[in-house]
């Protein structure tokens, strides 16, 4: 495409420390921040996706209900946990777990489009240079990091039905980008689950993973959707805790992509590996889930956490799964409690969803 289209991408994360400032975001979930190192500058800042205080716009007063339990009285949170619910349709393990395959053209760059309807698209690059991929349906776009040693790498196709475009950016110099792929492709979903089934670049796995083998241990004899939904996170807010030495050191980064095995291995984390361990286990196993990054209260901290959708249901003092709707799960909250690295739980704003 030659490089007679550049385009100049500006840090969300910088823009944001200025009406952040008072906020201690900064250390508190670092890693997630970082994950989203650019954006389009001027006329494309309008197109970036926002969302309201959950998946349809509205505040969690779930997430309310169970940190009033959780944070403020220890007896409200002993007693709400004795009345611990959990049921659901019936769960079983699927034999395959689901993992696409990207193409590779032999070309210096390759956009593989076809799982777009199975929600997922691929991308490959090789460049001395950093690389940029881009994904856009309507005013959406969502922006992301490409590897370019030539290796393989899964978007979400996460803007529901429409006509996509897909480019490939290049790094000239400083900020700037020039465009070397594009391709674009009309996208209808198999469901709107889809995208939320398979691994991505933000939650990444393979048929060999630890975190995969570790769930298929863990909902071994298990029988309802409620009942895995709990085995897997409270495994993960059991076993991992919050690295806030990591968090400092990550703050003045860019371009921080989590990993679920390193995250089970290390036993510890920031937000986005809680986030990606706990999705990456729960899609391996069948059960569609959301990476969601936003602010969450006191003083719009950013974060991350996850929203399942099963047919069952969990509540408990720190969680609330309702069947067959987007259900929010913070697992850094369960495990860290309420405090200054992830908030108190009362209140939180949806802005990127993978």
């Amino acid at each position: 495409m030659g490089r007679e289209m550049q385009v100049r991408y500006t840090s969300d994360i910088q823009r944001g420390r200025g009406r952040h400032a008072a906020a201690r975001s900064l250390l508190a979930c670092a890693c997630v921040r970082l994950a989203f190192s650019f954006v389009f500058a001027c006329s494309l800042l309008g197109l970036l996706p926002g969302c309201g205080g959950s998946a349809d716009g509205t505040s969690d007063t779930t997430a309310e209900a169970r940190a009033s339990s959780a944070a403020g009285n220890p007896s409200d949170s002993e007693a709400a946990t004795d009345v611990e619910e959990v049921s659901g349709a019936s769960f079983k393990l699927p034999k395959r777990v689901n993992v696409p395959k990207v193409a590779d053209s032999g070309n210096p760059t390759t956009i593989d489009t076809s799982g777009a309807n199975r929600g997922w698209v691929g991308a490959r690059g090789s460049s001395p240079a950093r690389l940029k991929f881009q994904v856009t349906n309507g005013e959406m776009t969502y922006n992301y990091d490409l590897p370019n040693d030539g290796s393989a790498a899964v978007y979400p196709i996460n803007m529901g039905d429409g006509t996509y475009s897909f480019r490939i950016m290049e790094n000239v110099e400083g900020n700037s980008y020039a465009q070397i792929d594009s391709a674009t492709q009309d996208v209808t979903l198999d469901s709107e689950l889809s995208p939320y089934l398979r691994p991505n670049i933000y939650c990444s796995y393979n048929k060999k993973s630890a975190c995969v083998k570790m769930a298929r241990s863990l909902l071994e004899g298990v029988d309802n959707q409620g009942e895995a939904v709990k085995q897997i996170c409270t495994y993960v807010a059991e076993n991992v805790s919050y690295d806030s030495e990591k968090a400092e050191q990550l703050a003045q980064s860019t371009g921080y992509i989590p990993n679920a095995d390193e995250t089970l291995k290390e036993k510890k984390g920031v937000c986005f590996d809680y986030a990606c361990l706990t999705a990456a286990m729960l899609r391996s196993a069948g059960l569609p889930t959301r990476v969601v990054t936003g602010y969450v209260s006191p003083d719009n901290l950013y974060h991350a956490w996850i929203m399942v959708y099963v047919d069952g249901t969990w509540k408990s003092a720190l969680f609330s799964v309702t069947p067959n709707e987007w259900s929010r799960c913070d697992v850094t909250f369960a495990s860290a409690g309420a405090g200054a690295w992830v908030g108190d739980g009362t209140q939180y704003t949806d802005r990127y969803i993978y």
